[in-house]
């Protein structure tokens, strides 16, 4: 088996992240549903819109460096999203099962940071400058998300179901 190159462990790592990002995009609408606080609703919405733009990135960059996005699965992501799937099932109050689905994002939300965060290292390094753009686009938009789910979280969500 021939050595693989640091080109080869990024379109790996940008198979994983398309993969991720496609399987959210199956997730988020059951995440919005179960949602009852309208803010938190809200925004599983708007960052499946923003999920959605961050698939035609990496699918933009996989035509760019010829890098087929579909080969791989993201069980990272599958679990985490089992994990959200469970904190559905579990019949809790309302409130508490927002609290929950907060958690349960800003797992998905820190996988994702981690992944973009060592992606735009990783293009940069190459010289992949328009893949470091888009991906660091991609980057900021999930640290975005996770702070305005630590706001939800402590303003309003967890005194809620704390409360109950």
């Amino acid at each position: 088996m021939a050595a693989k190159s640091m080109h080869d462990l990024f379109a790996d790592q940008i198979q994983d992240a398309y993969s991720a990002e496609t399987q959210l995009t199956k997730a988020l609408p059951k995440m919005a549903k179960a949602a009852t606080n309208p803010e938190l609703r809200a925004g599983f919405e708007q960052h499946l819109t923003e999920t959605e733009g961050q698939v035609r990135r990496l699918e933009q960059i996989g035509k760019e460096l010829n890098i087929k996005v579909t080969s791989k699965k993201c069980e990272a992501m599958e679990g985490l999203i089992s994990e959200a799937k469970d904190i559905m099932g579990l019949g809790l109050e309302s409130d508490v099962q927002d609290a929950g689905l907060i958690a349960a994002a800003q797992k998905v939300e820190h996988y994702e940071i981690a992944l973009y965060g060592c992606l735009c290292t990783w293009a940069k390094r190459l010289g992949y400058t328009n893949a470091q753009t888009l991906l660091h686009q991609t980057l900021e938009e999930e640290k975005r998300t996770d702070e305005k789910l630590t706001r939800l979280a402590e303003a309003q969500v967890n005194m809620q179901a704390a409360a109950r």
